[in-house]
């Protein structure tokens, strides 16, 4: 018996080597500096949860097939009750798959238009947690039963490999997201290591090996341990044989106990992103409340382009990557307020990309104002992250963010998030005496002075019907010591 027992042990203690093994070796694989440098990102939701487009506000759309059947959930009743009242009890969530059509989709327009927003890669769910793939994929039919991809169904379409090749003829890199689970898999609800090994597994390694993919955003995770989904097989694979194991990058979701702890860079949804880390991370989040395109979204509920920009500067500065999301409609168009906010995003980042595209974070993320300092909480979900407040609008006695800080070598780069009135004082900043300071987007140098907490610098005369951007200004110092 006790030979047993210590036989029983060894294989464990062997196992969980083993596993730690491999997380150490996927975790010390050198970082792709690529992604590091691109800073700003476009995420795209979209599949059949785009035809009824609908959710609680406050609420994802692509939860449309969950929240429908789920009767725990937040959304449930006032979801039910609109599917009912526009579809009836009997329309069950496949049934929206012939109505998503794609049938304006026009993958050329598309990658224009991201590149345009001054993003540097983009992010296409492949397959979000309904199963349903937007390519070719057998595993999909097989374990589904039925037709369950956008070539066999719906659209008649490849829509990944179409989106691929049009992005991949701008100097946007492609990337795809990739649900582990499915809610409603015959097979993933029966037998979760049948579903990994037969399904999982083979599928993932057919979207990497068909596209290409410089970016893979996992998801779904949370219900298992990574050894379930064999995730470490997964990614052992995608490091050492995969077509893509030196540019690829990875986020962390890859088992309930992987966040933030194991993978490539961490994730933060709706909040504020991670304090200032030499870890890579990325906040991401839609343009309102839901990832996938939602009906019931007004204007009120969007944030504004001077809203995205100062989100992007603020995370910037703190050393992370910025994905902001945008959700097509069902016939494959981008909804007009989306394309609205990326060419603001994409103005702004003509003038003062040279402020965001590979920097580092300095030594500190930003100069405060008199007033209470209060920051936004970090890596947390859905943290309140008011960009306002902590910038040009302030509650009466709390401090706001004046300049943003980042640098790339012995540059500086000050961005002001207000045009500043006559000067701009740049506090706890040496620079030497023959130091070159100027506005990005105006030819002249600027006059400046020393200080005795830092350097005064003197506005250039604008006529300001002719700024150089909106929103945001940006400041550059060669010669910081």
């Amino acid at each position: 018996m006790k030979s047993k027992l210590i036989l029983i042990a060894l294989c464990f203690f062997n196992v969980l080597s083993s596993q730690n093994k491999d997380w150490k070796d996927i975790d010390k694989r050198e970082f792709p500096q690529w992604w590091k440098d691109a800073k700003f990102g476009i995420f795209i939701h979209w599949g059949p949860y785009s035809v009824p487009a609908f959710s609680k506000v406050g609420e994802y759309s692509e939860w449309y097939w969950k929240d429908l059947k789920d009767s725990t959930t937040t959304s449930h009743k006032e979801l039910k009750a609109f599917h009912d009242k526009n579809y009836g009890e009997s329309f069950a969530y496949p049934d929206f798959v012939p109505k998503f059509k794609a049938e304006l989709f026009d993958a050329d327009q598309w990658a224009s238009m991201l590149e345009g927003s001054g993003a540097k890669y983009v992010v296409l769910t492949s397959k979000h947690h309904d199963g349903y793939t937007l390519w070719p994929n057998k595993e999909a039919n097989e374990s589904w039963g039925r037709p369950w991809n956008s070539t066999n169904s719906g659209p008649m379409k490849d829509l990944v490999g179409e989106l691929t090749e049009a992005v991949r003829k701008t100097d946007v890199k492609m990337g795809l997201y990739y649900s582990l689970y499915e809610w409603f898999n015959p097979l993933y609800n029966t037998d979760i290591d049948l579903f990994a090994e037969k399904h999982l597994v083979p599928q993932f390694k057919d979207v990497v090996t068909k596209y290409k993919p410089a970016v893979i955003f996992a998801d779904g995770e949370w219900e298992h341990p990574y050894n379930k989904w064999k995730s470490t097989e997964m990614l052992t694979w995608l490091f050492n044989e995969s077509p893509v194991k030196d540019e690829v990058v990875i986020n962390d979701r890859w088992g309930e106990d992987t966040r933030h702890k194991h993978g490539g860079y961490y994730t933060t949804e709706y909040g504020s992103g991670l304090p200032n880390s030499t870890h890579p991370w990325e906040e991401n989040r839609g343009m309102a409340h839901s990832f996938g395109f939602s009906r019931t979204e007004n204007l009120s509920n969007y944030n504004t382009s001077q809203e995205f920009v100062y989100m992007l500067i603020d995370i910037v500065s703190r050393g992370g990557n910025f994905l902001l999301d945008i959700g097509p409609t069902a016939d494959g168009r981008i909804p007009v307020i989306m394309q609205e906010r990326l060419k603001d995003i994409g103005d702004w980042m003509d003038v003062n990309g040279e402020a965001i595209y590979e920097t580092t974070a300095y030594n500190k993320s930003c100069q405060w104002s008199e007033g209470e300092i209060r920051d936004s909480k970090r890596g947390r979900y859905k943290v309140p992250y008011d960009i306002m407040k902590l910038t040009v609008n302030p509650e009466k006695g709390f401090a706001v963010k004046e300049v943003f800080f980042t640098q790339k070598g012995n540059v500086l780069y000050c961005i002001s998030p207000k045009l500043p009135d006559g000067k701009l004082l740049i506090k706890d900043v040496k620079v030497k005496d023959n130091a070159n300071i100027t506005m990005l987007g105006i030819k002249e140098k600027l006059n400046w002075k020393k200080t005795k907490t830092g350097i005064e610098i003197d506005m250039p005369k604008f006529d300001y019907n002719n700024l150089p951007c909106k929103h945001a200004y940006s400041f550059k110092i060669e010669g910081v010591k």
